[in-house]
């Protein structure tokens, strides 16, 4: 009779977990205590999943207290409900202190440890479970398979996929897709495609997966072209792999084309408003993840129009939306739409986070609005970390390094904390500072806080050292890192190439090649730019042979460096044919081709690139002009510079500056146009520069000018009396023309004045006479030469 009713009692309780019904529950509870069945280690267990199921916590644990006779079950329900509940503390509480383990126990917990961010504890425990004899279950291992993907670990990863062939699960198809994840997420897309093509019927999660590790590795064409397989193959597509394909098109990294009428767009909005499309037509436009991936989209790709419209069609917005329409309009450099839809945001009854307050901050920072962004700063009533961080962001990005530094004193004086992030923004504004002492106090900071050796801050030094003339410093902060990352060895090299040891920057990329780490976009430019500061084509051809075989060769950082890298070499018909082998020519790449031209002496041919740079539409900048009038003065285009420097306010915006005045003076100094140029000398507003006044004293050497050259050496005279180039040139010229009193005269006040002209030198690059230690470069050079 009694096993009658503790079954139909059982019953009752199967039918609460079924329904969520905690009141009946506890009134069958009462039932049990009243009948006295609580000794009934089964009837028990089901009522701690009932109340489980409810997630009552305090009626789980004073059933559980209250079980007479505790079996693995009861262990596990208990388990079971902290695991379901993100407690990650007292579940492994409850296991540590389990009498007996099952497979079951082993799979929760180490399902809780990755869930919950603790990625080395799950697999520490795998480890303990695989020691204690017991076989790891498909769970289990897709447990393992996504904390080895979250923390990186792909050694871990491929033992566990030994292990999953062992036990005869790598075709399981939730092992499977695990597997994939996790070598995607570590970045090995060769081992995850070799995964995906092992999985007899690859479903849904299979091609998500494979898509966001090949956009993971900005594998982006593949990654489309895995889209259109899905597609093709009939699997089901829904807003997880559509997010996933948006993201890619969100990259920025996706090349541009021309359109119909010669514009040039940008294929990741194409993409992305295909995919837009495939939404509608799938009934997926009301998936607010989904259409916050689209405003995602198009915000970063700059179509702030598109994104607006897809916000005002959505029918409940979050605050993730808002967060995306914020970051979008600072994308744009529109701060005061910004701030206006953080109003809108806060009128509709929405409760900004973190993420709103680091994007209005971001917002105002690319726009140049810095006051606004310091003002958005101190209306938050307690700035987390990320916060400080953005505002000193915005400090370094736009050159403001003083304040960069002020702003991390005030943080100090408020006891915040600084991280990883903080640091180094710090040690790259002392760098863009050269405040060394400043500097060394950061590092103490870091060393206090074991962060020394931290890679993201070891760059910072390396560049803070090296810009302040410590090379030699860099280098051993470099030498002690146990496990260099790229941007380590890409800081060490510039480094190197900032303190004019191009040499020994060359030999370090040798190093970092032997060493397994593979260069990217920067290294290369790095190099290649040595190469241009020693005039050495053949290492320069070989760099290029180098990034082309990386498929570096179309980079613009890489493609400018190349151009300039010929260019100085004298090699100008070689720049010119790879500038026009470029797809995508920036405004750099286009300024150092004309530059090229100018300092080649090929002025004709830099005016007519510079009008073709025109006709492109592509943006010009200071620097173009800069490139373009120097390419007049050299080959004595007078009136194409004339005409060049009076349009450049007129037709294009920009004001000239010191520069360009240089540039222009000279040309018509070259030319023996003194009129003009002494009514010029007469406009400008920087008459207190040294450099002007020099190019006047030389051009009135060539063309014998004694007047204007006298004004110009009063000049010099005036800003820098110590200055012997005034001095010497004047000299020159009263000694052409055969004055030799006025010669005399200069030479006894410039002995008056005690300045003494500097003796000249020359050096010669081929290794004949050369120091001993420069031949040892040399030689190293070589040596790198045959191993590439």
């Amino acid at each position: 009779m009694q096993s009658q009713i503790i079954a139909n009692l059982t019953k009752l309780v199967e039918s609460c977990i079924a329904r969520r019904s905690l009141s009946t529950a506890k009134s069958v509870h009462a039932r049990a205590f009243r009948l006295c069945l609580l000794g009934d280690t089964f009837l028990c267990n089901r009522l701690i999943e009932s109340y489980s199921t409810c997630g009552d916590k305090s009626y789980v644990l004073s059933t559980f207290s209250t079980t007479w006779r505790k079996n693995v079950f009861t262990w596990n329900a208990v388990l079971s409900f902290f695991v379901k509940s993100g407690d990650f503390e007292n579940a492994r509480k409850v296991f540590d202190e389990m009498p007996e383990r099952s497979p079951i126990s082993w799979n929760n917990i180490i399902s809780c440890s990755a869930r919950s961010g603790r990625e080395r504890d799950a697999l520490d425990l795998y480890r303990g479970m695989v020691v204690e004899g017991f076989v790891p279950t498909r769970f289990t291992l897709a447990s393992v398979f996504s904390a080895c993907g979250s923390s990186g670990d792909v050694e871990m990863g491929r033992k566990c996929h030994s292990m999953a062939v062992k036990v005869g699960l790598e075709g399981n198809m939730y092992v499977g897709n695990s597997l994939l994840c996790m070598y995607a997420k570590c970045g090995f897309v060769g081992e995850a495609m070799r995964v995906f093509d092992d999985v007899s019927d690859p479903n849904e999660v299979s091609f998500t997966a494979l898509i966001g590790g090949l956009a993971l590795t900005d594998r982006f064409y593949e990654g489309f072209e895995v889209f259109r397989m899905m597609r093709r193959r009939g699997i089901c597509i829904d807003a997880v792999s559509l997010s996933s394909a948006l993201g890619m098109c969100s990259s920025g990294r996706l090349d541009t084309y021309a359109d119909d009428g010669g514009k040039e767009r940008f294929l990741g909005v194409v993409c992305g408003q295909q995919i837009h499309c495939l939404t509608i037509k799938l009934g997926l436009d009301g998936d607010l993840h989904l259409n916050n991936s689209l405003l995602d989209m198009y915000a970063k790709n700059g179509d702030m129009y598109s994104a607006e419209a897809v916000f005002e069609s959505l029918t409940c917005a979050s605050v993730v939306s808002w967060n995306v329409m914020i970051a979008g309009y600072g994308y744009s450099g529109d701060s005061d739409k910004a701030i206006r839809c953080l109003r809108n945001m806060q009128s509709l009854g929405f409760e900004p986070d973190e993420v709103t307050y680091i994007n209005t901050l971001a917002a105002c920072v690319y726009s140049g609005d810095i006051a606004t962004a310091h003002e958005m700063f101190n209306s938050m009533a307690m700035p987390t970390i990320s916060s400080w961080n953005a505002l000193l962001s915005a400090y370094f990005q736009w050159g403001k390094y003083k304040e960069a530094i002020n702003l991390f004193r005030k943080m100090q004086f408020q006891i915040v904390k600084p991280d990883r992030t903080t640091l180094a923004i710090v040690l790259s504004s002392c760098a863009g500072m050269r405040l060394l002492d400043i500097g060394k106090q950061v590092h103490a900071t870091l060393q206090r806080a074991y962060l020394d050796e931290d890679v993201y801050v070891v760059s910072g030094l390396i560049s803070m050292y090296s810009n302040c003339g410590k090379v030699e410093l860099a280098r051993t902060i470099f030498d002690k890192v146990p496990e260099l990352d790229i941007v380590c060895w890409n800081s060490m090299m510039a480094g190197l190439a900032f303190n004019s040891l191009d040499m020994e920057s060359i030999v370090l990329f040798n190093e970092m090649r032997k060493s397994g780490v593979f260069q990217s976009e920067f290294s290369y430019a790095t190099v290649i730019g040595c190469c241009s500061e020693l005039v050495s084509s053949l290492h320069g051809r070989q760099l290029h042979a180098l990034a082309t075989k990386d498929g570096y060769d179309n980079d613009p950082y890489v493609g400018t460096s190349l151009i300039k890298m010929y260019c100085r070499c004298g090699d100008v018909q070689g720049a010119r044919r790879f500038f026009d082998s470029l797809p995508y020519r920036n405004t750099v790449a286009w300024n150092e081709m004309i530059h090229g031209y100018a300092q080649q002496g090929y002025g004709e041919e830099a005016v007519w690139l510079y009008e073709k740079m025109i006709d492109s539409g592509t943006k010009m900048d200071e620097i173009t002009f800069v490139a373009v009038l120097t390419a007049c003065s050299h080959a004595g285009l007078a009136d194409v510079g004339i005409h060049i420097f009076d349009s450049m306010q007129r037709d294009h915006g920009i004001k000239p500056l010191l520069d360009h005045y240089t540039c222009i003076i000279d040309c018509l100094g070259r030319s023996g146009r003194f009129s003009e140029l002494e009514a010029l000398l007469d406009k400008i507003p920087c008459k207190d520069d040294g450099v002007v006044w020099e190019v006047v004293l030389s051009s009135c050497r060539v063309h014998a000018n004694v007047s204007l050259a006298k004004r110009a050496a009063e000049e010099l005279l005036r800003i820098d009396p110590c200055n012997s180039t005034p001095y010497v040139l004047l000299a020159n010229i009263y000694s052409s023309l055969g004055r030799w009193d006025e010669v005399r005269a200069v030479r006894e006040k410039m002995d008056d004045a005690g300045v003494v002209k500097t003796a000249g030198y020359s050096w010669n690059d081929v290794g004949h006479g050369m120091p001993s230690s420069r031949h040892e470069e040399h030689t190293e050079l070589a040596k790198w030469r045959v191993e590439a």
